[in-house]
């Protein structure tokens, strides 16, 4: 005996606020497609990006430090991981679908460009007179068009509720893009919550890489409110931060911000006194967000690291060499088309050769495109 697909969808009615999309509730997928007799389609939604190629990618691929720098930095599928789990506890806690929420999480950064926010750049800069390159809307032509698993539909055939997800997804690294969905309408609660677990994961990792990679010293974050915070409350001063430490400063940070988020997003839900999910969508603000305060403190951990961190000098290096990558590769393959490979060569017709060159530099890990690279120009490498 299990619990059946209609068992766990009974499990969500009764244990799902009002404001929680529940899967039996789902407006469907855009391919007809038959649903398993033991997993919600959220579930199904979760698996299916779990299985994409591009979600294994993911794993060579930059967050800030290129792979080549080392084994400990974060990667995008690391990242990926920690925001999933962050989103989860959120959505568990405040009552709503943890598996939504899951699934829009795995799939927020399936478009991101090998080198990261250096590879978007470069690549937008690139397009601009194509349409641009944006890696939210990459992501959602992932999972609609450019993945190939099934024989009758391209991509993965999602539901619309994980769709809009992906397509809403907004921080202030990240800029929605012109996807088809009620632009009047905000993201789902659920939608709200991967938003948020992404900066807050964001921060916290990128401030432990740093600290990690020895760009940011201890002393130098003592101007931080938060820090100075964080150090009262492990009862921590000194210089050097052994490992231990520093994992404990990392913890205590992301505590500090999940437990803020769930208070504030408690006061607004007790101020909204939403009804269904529509209600969240209609309003006029996000439900999940941090307090006023603690946006400040954010803000200026935000400002730090990119003074100190993002425009260190290794930092810049990298960036710089990325971009040097990223440029001659496109401009290679714009020049003679011969050079990419069949798939992306006969999708030429209908997408447009600058946008195929685009999504073909987009689906590479840092390590197959400087392997490219090496094999365009480097006349020591066999093609």
């Amino acid at each position: 005996m299990y619990n059946d697909r209609k068992a766990l969808e009974i499990l969500e009615a009764q244990t799902l606020t009002s404001y929680g999309i529940r899967s039996g509730d789902t407006r469907g997928r855009i391919h007809d497609d038959h649903e398993p007799a033991y997993r919600t389609p959220f579930q199904r939604d979760r698996d299916r990006i779990v299985h994409a190629e591009a979600f294994r990618k993911l794993e060579y691929k930059t967050q800030v430090f290129v792979n080549d720098e080392g084994d400990y930095y974060r990667t995008r599928l690391t990242h990926t991981l920690e925001v999933a789990q962050i989103g989860r506890t959120l959505a568990r806690a405040l009552g709503v679908n943890e598996d939504l929420v899951e699934a829009i999480c795995l799939a927020h950064d399936l478009g991101h460009p090998p080198f990261g926010h250096s590879g978007e750049a470069v690549l937008n800069a690139l397009m601009a007179d194509h349409g641009g390159f944006n890696h939210n809307q990459q992501s959602y032509r992932v999972v609609t068009e450019l993945e190939r698993r099934y024989p009758n539909w391209p991509g993965l055939n999602l539901t619309l509720e994980t769709l809009e997800g992906i397509a809403k997804h907004e921080t202030e690294y990240d800029v929605t893009g012109d996807l088809p969905f009620d632009p009047a309408l905000r993201g789902s609660l659920e939608a709200q919550i991967a938003n948020i677990a992404d900066e807050l994961a964001y921060n916290a990792h990128d401030l432990d890489d740093g600290l990690q990679a020895g760009l940011l010293q201890p002393e130098a974050l003592e101007e931080l409110e938060i820090w100075r915070i964080l150090c009262d409350r492990l009862n921590w001063s000194g210089c050097i931060l052994s490992e231990i430490d520093r994992h404990r400063f990392i913890r205590e940070l992301i505590g500090i911000q999940v437990g803020n988020v769930l208070a504030e997003a408690t006061r607004r839900l007790e101020t909204l006194r939403p009804q269904s999910p529509l209600d969240v969508q209609k309003h006029d603000q996000d439900v999940i967000a941090h307090s006023e305060e603690q946006r400040r403190l954010n803000r200026a951990l935000k400002d730090f690291l990119y003074d100190k961190m993002y425009y260190h000098w290794r930092v810049t290096r990298m960036k710089h060499r990325a971009e040097h990558f990223v440029r001659h590769l496109f401009e290679s393959y714009v020049s003679e088309p011969r050079q990419l490979p069949n798939e992306y060569r006969n999708a030429i017709p209908e997408r447009g050769l600058h946008r195929v060159v685009a999504d073909y530099i987009a689906s590479m890990t840092d390590r197959s495109a400087l392997l490219e690279y090496r094999r365009l120009f480097d006349p020591m490498t066999r093609p």
